[in-house]
């Protein structure tokens, strides 16, 4: 081979002048970096903090579908079927209710905020004056429980002229026991608007939280109370 030959080839491939050698990269091969052990633990946390919000949502009171779109609630816990909480408080009459003497009675309790929230007043007010609806509904009694102290409802019943025991539950140590403080708009501080009837055995037959977010609702019409409430525990 010329010398000029020799040259014009090695002109043309460069890459292989003597010694080098070639080797093409794969297509599409990445290029992988260390990950150190601080991201391990990040992603971990991560995934706890996922897994601790998907049980929260699970657990969260299941939506009810209420006769109409406009008075939504949920179904808080204890809920249909369960033991009833004891509840023994005194009431704005001076008298003190047991739950546990009303064996043999369906019984009406209504969870409400109390004295500040004037529309759970007129909703008690509503449900005096159709006493008749609920007891076509089988409901002997009704009972309305708040958070105030006794000498405030005493002053608010007197005040609105209602007749229905208003049972005093300061610090709210029954109504966690329904928890009833979960849906008003006080947060935690509070009773919402809550409805449970407790049946003639003792066990809950319905139970519908209205006054939950977003709408955080304090009034029902009580046609539409009692719509639930039928609809709720079934055929009679």
């Amino acid at each position: 081979m010329s010398t000029a030959k020799h040259r014009t080839d090695a002109n043309r491939r460069p890459h292989l002048q003597a010694g080098a050698t070639t080797r093409a990269r794969p297509k599409g091969r990445q290029r992988f970096f260390p990950v150190s052990r601080g991201h391990w633990l990040l992603a971990g946390a991560a995934l706890l903090v996922a897994a601790v919000v998907f049980v929260i949502v699970q657990g969260a009171p299941a939506p009810a579908t209420s006769a109409s779109t406009r008075y939504p609630y949920v179904v808080g816990s204890p809920g249909p079927g369960a033991d009833a909480p004891a509840i023994r408080l005194k009431a704005s009459d001076g008298s003190t209710f047991d739950l546990s003497t009303r064996r043999g009675k369906s019984v009406l309790i209504f969870f409400q905020e109390g004295v500040g929230c004037q529309n759970c007043w007129e909703q008690l007010k509503d449900i005096e004056s159709n006493m008749s609806l609920f007891k076509a509904q089988g409901i002997d009694e009704i009972v309305t429980v708040t958070g105030d102290p006794a000498d405030a409802l005493r002053q608010k019943v007197a005040l609105e002229g209602l007749r229905t025991p208003v049972l005093s539950d300061p610090g709210l140590a029954v109504s966690l026991t329904y928890h009833a403080n979960g849906f008003g708009m006080m947060g935690n501080s509070a009773d919402g608007h809550s409805f449970i009837v407790v049946g003639p055995d003792g066990r809950i037959q319905m139970r519908a939280d209205y006054g939950g977010p977003p709408n955080y609702t304090m009034y029902v019409p009580t046609s539409q109370l009692i719509s639930d409430i039928k609809a709720a525990r079934g055929p009679s």
